[in-house]
């Protein structure tokens, strides 16, 4: 635990600690079927850092995590997904180069036609097996861990 400092209560003057706790955020690793095959939708990110990674963002304040996926989905990819489980939470505190975020990564599918939106610069669906390299964030290790969860599924 991290104190950040003390504040004093306006009304009475009661110091209260503050706390530099992890951020939360969603990424959603979008499983789209076309004609010419199984993919994943990744986003090349328009801001800081830079390169292809998964959709995902902040969760807003009020907001679930899960109604955060489905919103960051929308948001980033115009595609209106249907989450199907969480792969898992990912913690490190150098997860993310701006601040120390935690993250819920879901597995959704989706139909349509993506298209880049809010803070992607590009969108691409991916073959699992040709994924670019290396992805933002810890991205990389998110994928790795769900492609050893499908293996045989994709093939």
């Amino acid at each position: 635990m991290s104190v950040k400092g003390k504040i004093a209560c306006p009304g009475c003057g009661y110091e209260i600690e503050i706390y530099r706790n992890p951020v939360p955020t969603v990424d959603i690793i979008i499983e789209l079927d076309r004609p010419e095959g199984k993919g994943i939708v990744l986003i090349e990110r328009k801001n800081f850092p830079f390169g292809w990674a998964i959709p995902g963002g902040f969760v807003d304040y009020g907001e679930s995590a899960d109604v955060a996926a489905v919103r960051e989905a929308k948001e980033e990819t115009g595609l209106d997904v249907e989450l199907k489980y969480l792969l898992g939470v990912y913690s490190q505190p150098n997860r993310d180069p701006r601040q120390h975020t935690l993250s819920a990564v879901f597995v959704a599918k989706a139909r349509g036609e993506p298209a880049a939106g809010d803070d992607a610069r590009d969108l691409h669906v991916f073959p699992p097996d040709r994924l670019p390299s290396p992805l933002a964030f810890d991205h990389d290790r998110i994928l790795s861990d769900y492609l050893a969860g499908k293996k045989g599924v994709w093939g």
